[in-house]
């Protein structure tokens, strides 16, 4: 299913439709503020297991993302220290992914690596569609290097490659071609382990 979403002024309806298919553990692709996204309820381990096996990520070598609507919930997935809380308010909603150790509620599939991704994407129709769920979306982007751009950028385009492996796909306008900064918090020594589309000072 291909359902398009306006990002200025999000419709509940179509919002609700997209949480809708989460709760029952689908996969959603998505715009961010950065590139088109592929993801799923956070807290459901056999959609995130999908969504891992299709990007054929090893979740206990590589870091896993959420995406949280905003930082009020962020001490439920995530260990936060005074400056790295200071950081992220100072840049969040924008794009980066900080990274940080993980906390309690998350599952186990994430605590293997005992680091999760924090995203807090300035783009309205994800923010909304987490805002609904209750719960942070699990978030990987659909780039991939050796990819031709309009692929990844054009929805209409995602969706023909994907609308098998997926349960739908938002078309939210076109897409970026430039990843989220990622920034290490796992100690108050702040680090860029990828410079992406946000810049940042520390």
């Amino acid at each position: 299913m291909l359902i398009k979403i306006y990002p200025q002024n999000p419709n509940q309806k179509e919002i609700d439709k997209v949480v809708h298919i989460l709760r029952e553990g689908g996969l959603v692709i998505y715009p961010t503020d950065t590139v088109y996204a592929i993801g799923c309820d956070a807290l459901n381990v056999r959609a995130v297991e999908k969504i891992c096996q299709i990007k054929g990520i090893n979740p206990q070598k590589s870091n896993l993302s959420i995406i949280c609507y905003d930082l009020s919930n962020l001490s439920e997935y995530a260990k936060v220290t005074n400056a790295a809380f200071k950081l992220m308010r100072r840049y969040l909603p924008g794009p980066y992914t900080f990274i940080l150790p993980t906390s309690g509620e998350l599952p186990k599939i994430y605590k293997k690596r005992k680091e999760v991704g924090i995203r807090v994407p300035d783009n309205d129709i994800i923010r909304a569609i987490v805002k609904e769920l209750g719960n942070p979306v699990m978030s990987t982007s659909i780039h991939d290097d050796d990819e031709f751009i309009e692929y990844t950028t054009d929805p209409e385009l995602i969706y023909e490659k994907y609308e098998h492996l997926v349960d739908l796909v938002i078309d939210g306008g076109a897409g970026g071609i430039e990843p989220s900064t990622v920034v290490d918090c796992t100690t108050d020594n702040f680090e860029i382990i990828r410079q992406g589309k946000g810049e940042i000072t520390f």
